[in-house]
């Protein structure tokens, strides 16, 4: 089995020399830059099968990063930031990251992010998910939304015949939602069923991919259901 592939940015030396041989001993190949223009080449160079940003290096910040990893690939992000303020957070997840890590944190706790976060993505090195009750297949693999169209089996989503592009978190947020629409969907469920969370996680996390969906599939799909979570309009 290929070694799943990191692409790590951390303009700390000490940080990134450890971190770097504390995945390696996990079995990941790691490829470790120390500011945002050379981690970009080495993205392109290397396409890793993920991305560990810290939000504050030199060259080209990480949010900044995020993004034009973004604009060219789906591959999982996960920031990693020395401040739990909600502007890192917010910044980091409206750039296109699927998750974050606060720093300092343990070797062990960024291992089970990485790997959760491989889960969702499907990838062999991540593991299978856990026991989970497999989701509604609708006949022909196709759900109607109004104007929204999803088609199971193709992975696609389509919005007044247009083709919508969704990262796969994305996605499987929406395919969630789809599965029952109508039903309530809170932030805690949310967080263990897509991000895989067998404990607890920064609700922040749902928000923000709430609303990025939003913005693709429109505004008044996901209705907010205040103190409980949310819901897809039939």
């Amino acid at each position: 089995m290929a070694e799943t592939h990191v692409l790590f940015v951390e303009d700390d030396d000490v940080i990134r020399e450890a971190t770097q041989l504390a995945l390696e001993r996990d079995g990941f190949a790691v490829t470790a830059m120390p500011d945002g223009l050379s981690g970009l080449d080495a993205f392109r160079a290397d396409r890793p099968d993920i991305a560990l940003l810290d939000v504050m290096v030199p060259g080209l910040d990480g949010v900044s990063l995020c993004r034009r990893i973004r604009d060219e690939s789906t591959v999982p992000v996960i920031m990693l930031s020395a401040r739990a303020d909600s502007i890192d957070v917010v910044l980091g997840l409206e750039a296109g990251a699927d998750d974050y890590v606060t720093k300092p944190f343990d070797g062990a706790v960024l291992v089970a992010r990485i790997r959760a976060v491989l889960r969702r993505f499907g990838h062999a090195s991540g593991g299978q998910p856990g026991n989970r009750e497999p989701e509604p297949q609708p006949v022909g693999g196709l759900l109607v939304f109004g104007d929204l169209e999803i088609d199971i089996e193709g992975m696609e989503v389509h919005r007044g015949g247009r083709q919508v592009a969704l990262t796969p978190t994305e996605m499987r947020l929406l395919l969630e939602f789809s599965a029952a629409p109508g039903t309530v969907l809170s932030r805690d469920k949310l967080l263990e069923r897509v991000w895989d969370y067998g404990w607890g996680g920064d609700t922040r996390v749902v928000d923000v991919h709430v609303q990025r969906l939003r913005t693709k599939i429109g505004q008044d799909r996901i209705e907010t259901v205040r103190g409980f979570g949310y819901k897809l309009r039939p």
